[in-house]
């Protein structure tokens, strides 16, 4: 496993406006940028082990260090819909950053020797990979494995200047 802090907190939410008026309040984030209508493919997702085929709004703001992630599921079944009809709105998971492919793939493999199994990973545009991992039985919903590719950093430290 990587030995690390977690580089995010993530929410799900049904209304990204209201999540992201607490949050400002609550941690201080100042500004959100939004990517709304991302979707998340077929040939570049999976969800249980299924090709995926979902859209969510995604917002991301910074405390401090921490990127912070909201999650507003648009269609399509994915772990964000599934959380949403379960438990409601809230904290949905936390991410670890992979400092390359192959670490990412080691992570997976320790999570899975640990009982936590990969229940939606995918490639998005930019390169950057990811995979959620879930021990629901043992009270671990989802923790995100990431790599992030020097374009996706570039813009995540964007949105993190636009804190200043």
């Amino acid at each position: 496993m990587l030995d690390q802090t977690p580089v995010q907190i993530a929410w799900v939410t049904r209304d990204l406006a209201t999540t992201e008026a607490v949050l400002t309040s609550l941690t201080g984030a100042k500004k959100w940028v939004r990517m709304p209508g991302v979707h998340f493919g077929p040939d570049t997702c999976s969800y249980r082990g299924e090709p995926a085929d979902f859209v969510a709004d995604i917002s991301l703001s910074y405390a401090g260090d921490t990127q912070l992630e909201l999650i507003a599921p648009v269609s399509g079944p994915s772990i964000y819909t599934e959380y949403l009809d379960r438990c409601g709105p809230g904290l949905h998971h936390l991410c670890m950053e992979a400092a390359d492919t192959d670490r990412l793939d080691a992570a997976l493999r320790d999570a899975e020797r640990a009982g936590a199994p990969v229940v939606m990973a995918g490639t998005m545009p930019g390169g950057m990979r990811f995979a959620y991992v879930s021990a629901q039985a043992s009270g671990v919903p989802f923790i995100e494995f990431a790599y992030v590719p020097p374009e996706i950093r570039a813009f995540f430290d964007y949105v993190k200047q636009e804190q200043k």
